[in-house]
């Protein structure tokens, strides 16, 4: 039992990590574009309002047609979940940046360019942060359901101990994926105060 929990632990480690790097590929350009492009930001933020509202094993199930089952679709569609948050998240830091941290920019001399890797950056990097951990304590949570579709991880214990009508292997799986939500949140908010800007 034990062996087996370790490897559907590590399997959703795994699918957790893949989907979230590849919603931070799509989500922060995204996000950025939103911010700094207004007629980019309406439908961006109204899509990513939509995605936060789809239910999990919906977006799981729309992608069985496209990509069949296994690991792979699992990843995407967790992808899918945790861009939203990111998006939101990163739009929300760029266009928090004072207006005077900007106009101090500008009267240093600093190029676009310049400014955005010098000084928004780092005013947007907090809020920015916060939809990542969202988009991570959700993404743990809803690979549980990728064992619907194939995608394994500890959702293949609990399932298998609703079948078996195991209590233990079934709490046992409910466990692990809480103490991996609560030990991602823990460590993602220790880092979240060392990105904070001092007041």
């Amino acid at each position: 039992m034990w062996t087996d929990l370790a490897a559907h632990a590590g399997q959703h480690v795994i699918l957790a990590a893949c989907a979230l790097a590849l919603a931070l590929a799509a989500g922060v350009p995204l996000g950025v574009a939103a911010a700094t492009y207004a007629p980019l930001r309406s439908p961006a933020l109204a899509l990513a309002s939509i995605g936060r509202t789809l239910p999990s094993l919906a977006v799981l199930t729309l992608l069985l047609p496209f990509m069949g089952v296994g690991t792979a679709p699992a990843i995407v569609a967790l992808a899918l979940l945790a861009v939203p948050p990111i998006v939101i998240g990163v739009d929300l830091g760029i266009r928090g940046v004072p207006a005077s941290a900007l106009d101090a920019a500008a009267g240093m001399g600093m190029k676009p360019a310049e400014a955005f890797a010098r000084v928004i950056v780092p005013l947007a990097l907090p809020v920015s942060f916060a939809g990542l951990r969202t988009a991570a304590t959700e993404t743990i949570a809803s690979a549980t359901l990728a064992t619907f579709i194939g995608g394994g991880g500890l959702g293949d214990e609990i399932v298998r101990g609703l079948q078996t009508d195991d209590p233990s292997l079934l709490i046992a799986g409910a466990l692990a994926v809480a103490l991996l939500a609560l030990s991602v949140e823990i460590l993602l908010g220790q880092v979240g105060r060392l990105v904070e800007v001092p007041s």
